[in-house]
């Protein structure tokens, strides 16, 4: 997104057929709170794979960053999970990128923002149907998607949904003191996405 011309594109595609009811559905639960749009290089209703992360980076924002969610967001983490995709065989283009908390606050969401965080990741699965995969990635992922399951246990249920954990992308997710233990996280991360690979290429 560091490329002008790549991020104006990307905002007047927002409303594109495969992202507009994501983005629209976004301009409902805009306010109070700002959130960034999801960029149309993602898969959007077609998408077969929901990344669940924490909250919005501040490379999301309007003013300092590209007003998305979107792999190529100048920061670590969106490089981190593109690489780790491309490993695999997969594209932005398969994934929906989603948050915990949808918000835009910059630091961990507490419980009832996550509580509040539900119905956004309810509607946004009701609204991609060809979604297979769940992508938890970090604590805070994990710990919204408990909260799904027990809003809506037939919702999840009835999809089908396979649900895949691993460690936050975030350099401070991954490292320890204890070298042993950060090449474990790591290969946690490259498993999640072989398993997610390996998931869609089964369906």
């Amino acid at each position: 997104m560091a490329d002008a011309a790549f991020r104006a594109s990307q905002w007047d595609m927002r409303y594109a057929s495969h992202i507009a009811p994501i983005n629209e559905y976004i301009d409902s639960i805009r306010e109070p709170n700002w959130l960034p749009y999801v960029a149309p290089i993602h898969g959007g209703v077609e998408a077969r794979v929901l990344t669940l992360l924490r909250d919005p980076g501040p490379r999301t924002q309007d003013v300092v960053g590209s007003g998305f969610l979107c792999l190529e967001n100048d920061d670590p983490s969106a490089e981190h999970q593109g690489n780790l995709l491309t490993a695999v065989g997969l594209g932005s283009y398969d994934i929906l990128p989603w948050n915990a908390y949808p918000w835009y606050i910059n630091r961990a969401p507490t419980a009832a923002e996550l509580e509040l965080g539900v119905d956004p990741i309810l509607e946004v699965i009701r609204l991609a149907p060809q979604l297979k995969v769940v992508l938890l990635q970090g604590g805070s992922a994990r710990d919204s998607w408990r909260r799904v399951q027990k809003r809506a246990p037939r919702l999840v249920r009835d999809r089908r949904l396979t649900v895949i954990e691993t460690y936050h992308p975030g350099r401070q997710a991954l490292w320890h003191k204890d070298p042993a233990i950060r090449a474990a996280r790591a290969a946690d991360q490259v498993d999640a996405f072989q398993q997610v690979a390996d998931t869609l290429n089964i369906e």
